[in-house]
């Protein structure tokens, strides 16, 4: 029984891989496979998000990279292929948008909030300066019996 779930699972694990597609291009030389390469590095599936077409597996990655190719093969430089992917699926198709006004809050906000929140603790830290550490409290003289009478016991 342990036999026929280890081989279900291995079965079930390099399903996956069964499916993965290998493209296979013919470039003209290395310098435009390089181009093809660093095209497909910069940019971004809009199915997975968070991989590259060149890792990713997913069929409108498949698409992109065949229509790098063609583009390529057409004799169209880096920057045309960009912005024709960008003006298809949008800034977000690149890993690194070009700085623009409706980029600005993306390049800018980490570095927005991160200095936001050392405002926000200088103030807090002035704030208890300003307090300094407040002198005990005097004693009633009734207390300071109380507490010399508590420690004697303490001490016998």
């Amino acid at each position: 029984m342990k036999r026929w779930l280890a081989a279900v699972a291995l079965g079930l694990g390099l399903a996956g891989v069964a499916h993965a597609a290998i493209d296979t291009y013919e470039f003209a030389n290395d310098a435009e496979r390089e181009r093809f390469h660093d095209l497909t590095k910069e940019l971004r599936c809009p199915k997975c998000q968070n991989q590259d077409i060149a890792d990713s597996n997913a069929p409108i990655a498949a698409d992109l990279r065949r229509e790098i190719f063609r583009m390529l093969g057409e004799g169209k430089d880096n920057q045309q292929i960009i912005d024709f992917m960008v003006d298809r699926y949008g800034d977000f198709v690149r890993y690194k948008p070009a700085l623009s006004g409706k980029t600005a809050l993306l390049w800018f906000g980490p570095a927005g909030l991160l200095l936001g929140g050392f405002v926000v603790i200088a103030v807090i830290v002035r704030r208890r300066r300003a307090e300094g550490v407040a002198a005990p409290d005097a004693l009633s003289a009734e207390e300071r019996q109380r507490l010399d009478h508590l420690l004697d016991k303490e001490n016998e």
